[in-house]
């Protein structure tokens, strides 16, 4: 039978699957590039890398796509969506579990981008022949990339609106190599004039193989992911959740548990006070009686923990964005306790809302000191509450003698990243005390303690602070504002909106850890 007897329900059937075909294939873009920046880190060059790879593969299966011969579209067509299926939706589950177990991950993930890339780029010319009898040119061409325009779109709302927050990365994947296989499925019967009748058979079984493969990793989505994750980070996981924002795992060890947030370690049970006490106490102890403190990040709630040692504390303003990371630190014990429940106390109130917005939002309260317990500025969402407009914003929210003190990665692994960031508060004119502290998990830990007007140069642990500090006492304090050669100051660029430099350097600084 010919081509031209296709009448006009299978075209518009055909012109769902040019649907789909464009909505999977940006989102199998997206996924790559988030698994790339999220696994490998230096997310912007990941993204880059990723992006031209994926388009020039496309560009590669669209050239490929001409020594097709017209007798064999039909059947070629389907056995590109099914290879589309198996590649795309096994992306995720299978570079998951690679990472911690193959040596040449990178090649491995840039081989999948490329795979998923050169099938992509096959799919729409070789639908595109297949409609050209039905259609002028013209008319052709504009309903096909009319949908797959309207497909790209979809894509780019569903991704972060609703497919990664709700079903997250792996079942992302997994649904959209179901889709390709039901699509190649759906071809065999409206291309089925198309087919050889005996080979007709074999591909749907193939198809329906596909589909039960994928469905069943689709249900053990959370088995899968947690095994990889156990993998990669060499602990058993004991809690799990994407949230809207990113993917939230707690491990156990014989030590305690630790906490990650898209794969970066955030604390461990074991030494964690180390890191919170050296945060919190420089900027509260100087203060004969701190009452309103403000808290940015820090939605773990062990922050929140030291600043309610001080009896004076009248208010404590918790502001993280992630309703599902201040949730966890309320509800799932080990981390309440942990946190002493801290989030719990009714002088707490809990603000899930950027911070940037927050911060900059005209008329707010002002406050006698803020902590700043941002995770490390490892993307441009991040960067942008490490920049010179973030620092100015803030200074509206102090009161007079106020205290900041800011978390700021390594000043030993990274001393570009940790300067620039103590540079661009000295550029906005805070007063500035950098300063440093051992945390055997993470190594050498930087801070700055900052200021407004001038900072003490002596500082000592308030006698009003409730007893139980494991970490710091007076000596400890002073000794970690001097600042050794190897840690010394190094000329950087300030961290502004435009150019967003601080990223660029955890970027080069971390990514040779990676």
């Amino acid at each position: 039978m010919s081509q031209g007897s296709m009448n006009r329900a299978p075209l518009v059937l055909l012109y769902l699957n040019v649907l789909i075909i464009a909505t999977c294939g940006l989102v199998y873009e997206l996924l790559a590039g988030t698994l790339a920046s999220y696994l490998l880190g230096d997310s912007v060059t990941q993204f880059s890398l990723v992006i031209g790879l994926y388009l020039s593969a496309m560009g590669a299966g669209a050239w490929v796509s001409r020594f097709v011969a017209d007798r064999s579209l039909a059947r070629c067509f389907i056995e590109v969506e099914l290879g589309v299926a198996l590649v795309g939706g096994l992306s995720a589950p299978l570079l998951f579990a690679a990472f911690s177990r193959v040596e040449i991950f990178g090649v491995v993930l840039y081989g999948f981008v490329f795979a998923i890339g050169l099938l992509v780029g096959l799919e729409l010319p070789l639908l595109m022949r297949l409609l050209k009898q039905h259609l002028d040119f013209e008319d052709l061409v504009s309903r096909v990339l009319a949908f797959d325009y309207i497909g790209a779109l979809l894509a780019s709302l569903m991704f972060p609106i609703f497919l990664v927050p709700r079903l997250g990365l792996v079942r992302t994947s997994l649904l959209c190599g179901l889709l390709n296989a039901a699509v190649g499925l759906w071809g065999t019967f409206l291309l089925r004039p198309l087919l050889v009748r005996r080979s007709l058979t074999g591909i749907r079984v193939r198809a329906w193989l596909v589909i039960g493969l994928l469905f069943a990793a689709f249900l053990k989505a959370e088995t899968l992911t947690t095994l990889s994750e156990e993998g990669m980070f060499g602990h058993t996981v004991i809690h799990a959740e994407t949230t809207a924002y990113q993917r939230l795992v707690l491990t156990r060890s014989e030590q305690g548990f630790r906490l990650y947030l898209n794969g970066h370690l955030q604390f461990n049970s074991m030494d964690e006070y180390r890191y919170h006490e050296a945060l919190v106490h420089p900027a509260l102890s100087p203060l004969k009686s701190p009452r309103q403190i403000l808290v940015l990040g820090g939605g773990d709630g062990l922050a929140v923990r030291e600043i309610l040692r001080y009896p004076s504390i009248e208010s404590v303003t918790l502001v993280d964005l992630d309703p599902g990371m201040t949730s966890l630190a309320d509800h799932f014990p080990p981390l309440a306790e942990l946190s002493k429940f801290s989030l719990k106390d009714p002088r707490v109130t809990i603000i899930n809302e950027d911070a940037f917005i927050w911060v900059g939002r005209e008329g707010g309260p002002r406050f006698d000191a803020v902590v700043i317990d941002f995770p490390d500025p490892g993307n441009f969402a991040v960067g942008k509450l490490y920049t010179t407009r973030f620092y100015r914003m803030l200074r509206e929210r102090l009161n007079d003698g106020a205290l900041v003190s800011i978390q700021c990665t390594s000043p030993l692994v990274a001393p570009r990243s940790y300067w620039c960031i103590v540079n661009t508060l000295e550029a906005v004119g805070y007063q500035v005390r950098p300063y440093h502290a051992p945390v055997p998990t993470f190594g050498e830990w930087g801070f700055v303690l900052a200021s407004t007007g001038p900072i003490p140069k002596h500082l000592a642990i308030s006698g009003n602070v409730a007893p139980g500090l494991r970490f710091l006492n007076d000596d400890i304090l002073n000794s970690m504002f001097e600042i050794p050669p190897d840690l010394a100051r190094v000329k950087t660029e300030t961290n502004q909106l435009n150019n967003q430099a601080l990223v660029r350097y955890y970027d080069q600084e971390w990514g040779v850890w990676k």
